[in-house]
């Protein structure tokens, strides 16, 4: 059984969360709407208020709140073979096919680019328990790297939905901000939760992932 060897910090952890939640990382994050892209389609989304009622259910409901759980539990794993169990979990939890590429995809890229750049050993994993490991490997602060996680999961779908609905960049960074206290607060609540309180009620986020792979004409993978 492989332990986990965890590398002396020597940079603020800020910085370092900053470069690999920041919109220039090549996770690809930028190619994937997390089912949105249906969403507006069908007019479930359609202006700013819609849109912020959308992704705070996906925050506080569904991905966002599990995918912290899931990088919590990654960041606490002391050996390969739990991080490889939990890594087979999380796939096990994507609802449809284009939503375990969104989390596959991403996971690979940060891994691939995060090994080369900051000489860690991190293999292809999903992009939470990818981020949570590599976080404890650098030995940055647990509450911070939830916190920015899940802020840049919030930034990259309204930047989506500036695209799609579309909204005004001033009226997408509104939406934004608003959300930042739910952002804080759920993965501050989610970082001390076990990975059995995993749970998901934004059931039309997940049927629009599902609808959304046979979409006619489309922006994004997901």
């Amino acid at each position: 059984m492989a332990m986990i060897t965890r590398i002396p910090m020597t940079i603020d952890p800020v910085l370092i969360l900053a470069q690999w939640l920041a919109p220039t990382y090549p996770v690809g994050a930028y190619t994937y709407s997390h089912g949105l892209e249906w969403a507006v389609q069908t007019g479930m989304v359609q202006d700013a208020d819609s849109f912020r009622d959308w992704l705070s259910d996906v925050v506080e409901h569904g991905a966002g709140r599990n995918d912290v759980i899931l990088l919590t539990a990654a960041y606490e794993a002391t050996d390969e073979d739990s991080l490889q169990g939990l890594d087979e979990f999380a796939r096990a939890l994507a609802p449809s096919a284009e939503r375990l590429l969104e989390t596959d995809q991403q996971g690979a890229a940060f891994a691939q680019t995060t090994a080369t750049v900051f000489k860690q050993d991190l293999s292809a994993l999903t992009y939470p328990v990818a981020v949570g490991r590599a976080a404890s490997l650098q030995n940055l602060p647990l509450p911070e790297t939830a916190r920015l996680f899940l802020h840049a999961f919030a930034a990259n779908l309204t930047s989506a939905a500036i695209r799609l609905v579309p909204l005004g960049q001033t009226a997408g960074q509104q939406a934004l901000h608003d959300l930042a206290p739910l952002c804080q607060s759920v993965s501050d609540q989610a970082i001390t939760e076990p990975l059995d309180a995993i749970a998901a009620s934004a059931f039309a986020t997940d049927v629009a992932s599902m609808n959304h792979e046979t979409q006619y004409s489309r922006l994004f993978r997901s």
